[in-house]
């Protein structure tokens, strides 16, 4: 969606929750969203969650103003359903796709974890409840599909790989040198194509700056994110701290 429509809404749910003193949230958030709605409003009042600790998509609460964090009950807003399926082990594309078949919009769906032949799903109780009536097949395989309590759903299992390296300056395309193990200009030239996100957003500015906290990925080479910055090195060159998702 265009930012402005997405920032009005956002408008539009703070203020109803400060006006009516009722909790307002958003449908499930991308992490490019969720990156640009955590810019656009710093308010103590809003709490980004998505079913547990770790999930990439979340919904951003608005707290009224007698509610503090404390006091926020997610399970009251967000479900999660088990899915488990009969000889076989279907991937994340073919839970997606039966579920959006049911006619849902991504939206109202969360993170999809899966072990072997079973799978959780955070979402919405509107569309928990379609998913709970009318979601028998994934793929060409019988499912069995119950309800789950959001702290029984497995954490998500993501590893990373600590890398320390020197940049000459904290520039995108040396920083995705340095994280993916490719030549500067090779990684210039692949941002100048429109394959690398900074902050899940496309950047296509080699020389775009960059800092702690931020997450980069690179088509083909995977994901990232600068995790500190040292000293400077004898011959001037930046000492950082990041990591790979593998």
């Amino acid at each position: 969606m265009e930012n402005r429509e997405f920032f009005n809404r956002i408008d539009d749910l703070r203020d109803r929750a400060a006006r009516r003193g009722l909790l307002t949230h958003t449908p499930f958030l991308t992490p490019a969203e969720q990156y640009a709605l955590s810019s656009y409003y710093r308010g103590g009042d809003m709490v980004l969650f998505g079913g547990q600790q770790g999930c990439e998509r979340q919904a951003a609460f608005f707290l009224p103003e007698y509610m503090d964090v404390t006091a926020f009950d997610p399970g009251e807003y967000l479900r999660a359903i088990q899915i488990e399926a009969h000889f076989g082990t279907p991937g994340h594309r073919d839970y997606l796709g039966a579920m959006l078949g049911l006619g849902l919009n991504r939206e109202a769906l969360g993170d999809v974890r899966i072990e072997g032949d079973t799978a959780w799903v955070f979402c919405l109780p509107p569309a928990a409840a379609l998913l709970l009536e009318e979601l028998h097949k994934v793929g060409r395989l019988g499912v069995k599909v119950t309800p789950c309590a959001l702290e029984q759903v497995p954490p998500p299992l993501q590893q990373v790989k600590k890398l320390s390296f020197t940049v000459k300056s904290l520039r995108l395309d040396a920083v995705l040198s340095a994280l993916f193990g490719i030549s500067r200009t090779a990684a210039a030239e692949q941002i100048r194509l429109g394959n690398a996100t900074l902050n899940y957003a496309p950047c296509l500015k080699p020389d775009a700056p960059v800092q702690p906290g931020d997450v980069l990925s690179l088509r083909g080479h995977g994901k990232g994110r600068i995790v500190a910055l040292g000293n400077r090195s004898r011959k001037d060159r930046q000492f950082v701290e990041g990591e790979v998702f593998v």
